[in-house]
């Protein structure tokens, strides 16, 4: 960061106004980046965490959620390898308007828009290939 030594209105006045008034704005927008930058990690963390839980709640029984273990369920395909099989965003919509599968064991799930994006926020978080 640079500090200066004369005040803004001998600069300003030297500079012409438009050209300090662009500077300052300029500056100005820059300021806020990193409590933004930290402010959506913080939002990432937490949507991540709100999707795990509801998975481990509501497909847990039948699906590894997490990056490590097996399926409880043989056929219940890993989360951390469902972009094997399709993008992650395309669960979207079916999540919010039931979440239904062909298998006639797994039950149908309704989630509403934010535990939608929740779910996929997470679910991107931990795909490997």
């Amino acid at each position: 960061m640079v500090f200066m030594k004369f005040p803004a209105r001998s600069i300003c006045t030297a500079m012409g106004k438009f050209l300090c008034v662009s500077t300052l704005v300029a500056a100005s927008t820059l300021l806020p980046l990193p409590f933004a930058q930290a402010q959506n990690s913080t939002t990432d963390i937490e949507a991540n965490l709100t999707g795990e839980r509801l998975l481990r709640r509501h497909c847990g029984r039948c699906h590894v959620v997490g990056l490590n273990g097996t399926s409880p369920h043989p056929v219940a395909p890993m989360f951390k390898h469902l972009s094997r099989k399709y993008p992650v965003e395309l669960l979207e919509e079916s999540m919010a308007e039931g979440l239904m599968s062909g298998h006639p064991d797994m039950p149908v799930f309704y989630f509403n828009i934010e535990e939608v994006e929740s779910i996929i926020s997470y679910l991107k978080s931990i795909q490997q290939p």
